[in-house]
């Protein structure tokens, strides 16, 4: 994932990040905050990255521990609620722009203070080059363990570290040499081969830009997305996934006109290939991307869709892991060459999960409602020319599909947009009722059965009983 990253060429490559901002319900103090931040960077290697270019290309070191701590306290106690308002945003944006590859720091935290009785706001702004989704778990649990203790007069005592970032990079750079990876290539490239609807554009030619990016935020309701979580799996044995993107296949379906779309999936990436190494609490950018054909057919029934969808994404081989492997690290020009020169998916789905459980329980941090700052330089591309990214927060699952405006009128993806929440409620709404359910081949992985050997073998089970 980095390779993928430093081969988009951006011209502030620094400047690509994630962040979070909280509401903290009870002040906190400076004295215990800031080395809480220092030990987080003792503790996890990947904030210590440092990345140089060089003539041959991009090299990457770790700093070493015990360096400056890159933190800032912000008094807007004097200040009314609207002019607090005004100088975090400005500050926020400041931190953002603020991480330097070379030189680090790849994490910067500010806390603003509020006032007596107004709480206070932590953010904390990293590059992706050194986070993940799951990293901020792991980051939020042990910041909120650490300042506890601190405060408290204790030992710092977080717990033991997993594998480190740099030995799983040297596994994966073996395991992409390998036979058993190799035999994935076939499946890459059929995912690329076949037809696949392009999206329209309102402005042809027009600069895909993060200047230009913007975005349509669609929800469910509380109900429908608790259905989603709780019920809709056990009709058909899918996950949320296999919903999500049964509905986005039909709506692009409809919107492009093409039975089946290429859309680029992300995976957290930590997947257990390796017996000797644990990296549940390592933090680092792991994530996996890799393309996969959504074939939708044209306007079948929820039920044909949504289990056409789960055998399509069941096929995939090791959670798309591989792709990545076989397109930046195998050592064989020619395969790498094979894959780059596949279509590239023009939509990226990411759906991140429930965020509710990414914060620490009781650490009296929320969501909170203020700007965080651009993550991502404006001056950049953008990789593709729809971005959607969905999870569910205060039980409620909300999707935000972000777009260039030199391509797309707003109209346009409002329109695509709604069309995929309809197509979703449709889903929901068929898997709760009396009618639905029916098992799939996945659901049988070494009976080695086609969809027809099944439905044969129901048959004959219901006329026998």
């Amino acid at each position: 994932i980095q390779r993928w990253f430093f081969e988009q060429e951006l011209p502030e490559p620094q400047h690509w990040n994630q962040s979070v901002l909280l509401a903290v319900s009870r002040p906190l103090e400076r004295r215990w905050l800031e080395p809480a931040v220092g030990r987080l960077l003792e503790h996890h290697d990947a904030l210590r990255l440092r990345f140089e270019r060089g003539d041959s290309g991009w090299r990457q070191e770790h700093a070493a521990a015990g360096g400056e701590v890159f933190f800032g306290w912000a008094d807007l106690s004097g200040f009314s609620p609207a002019e607090q308002k005004t100088a975090l945003e400005r500050q926020a944006a400041a931190a953002q722009k603020g991480l330097d590859l070379g030189r680090g720091p790849l994490l910067r935290v500010v806390y603003f203070e509020l006032g007596a009785g107004r709480g206070g706001r932590l953010l904390l702004v990293g590059h992706h080059l050194a986070l993940d989704g799951v990293s901020w778990r792991i980051l939020l649990e042990d910041l909120q363990a650490v300042y506890g203790q601190l405060s408290r007069g204790l030992p710092v005592e977080l717990p033991a570290k997993t594998s480190s970032f740099q030995r799983w990079a040297q596994q994966l750079e073996r395991y992409a040499q390998s036979a058993e990876l190799r035999q994935e290539l076939s499946y890459w490239e059929s995912q690329g081969r076949r037809a696949a609807g392009r999206l329209p554009v309102d402005f042809s030619g027009g600069a895909n830009t993060e200047a230009s990016a913007a975005s349509v935020s669609v929800s469910l309701s509380a109900e429908q997305s608790r259905a989603l979580v709780q019920q809709v799996p056990a009709a058909y044995g899918t996950e949320i996934n296999d919903v999500l993107l049964a509905a986005l296949g039909q709506a692009l379906s409809r919107w492009t006109g093409a039975p089946a779309v290429l859309v680029e999936l992300e995976g957290h990436g930590r997947e257990d290939l390796f017996a000797e190494l644990d990296i549940s609490r390592t933090v680092g950018w792991f994530t996996a991307a890799y393309p996969v054909l959504l074939d939708v057919g044209r306007e079948q029934a929820p039920a044909a869709v949504l289990t056409a969808v789960k055998e399509q994404l069941r096929r995939v081989p090791r959670r798309g892991i591989g792709y990545g492997l076989l397109r930046y690290l195998c050592a064989e020009e020619p395969v790498r060459q094979r894959l780059a020169q596949l279509p590239a998916p023009q939509v990226v789905f990411n759906y991140l999960g429930q965020f509710d459980q990414v914060l620490p329980e009781g650490g009296g941090f929320a969501p909170a409602v203020e700007w965080r700052g651009p993550e991502r330089s404006p001056a950049g591309g953008r990789s593709h020319l729809l971005e959607i990214n969905g999870g569910i927060s205060g039980g409620v699952l909300r999707l935000e599909w972000t777009y260039s405006e030199n391509v797309h009128r707003q109209r346009s993806i409002e329109a695509v947009a709604a069309d995929f929440i309809d197509r979703l409620q449709k889903l929901i709404e068929h898997c709760l009722s009396p009618e639905a359910g029916a098992y799939t081949p996945s659901d049988f992985p070494d009976a080695g059965l086609n969809r027809k050997d099944l439905e044969e073998l129901v048959f004959e089970i219901n006329e026998n009983a």
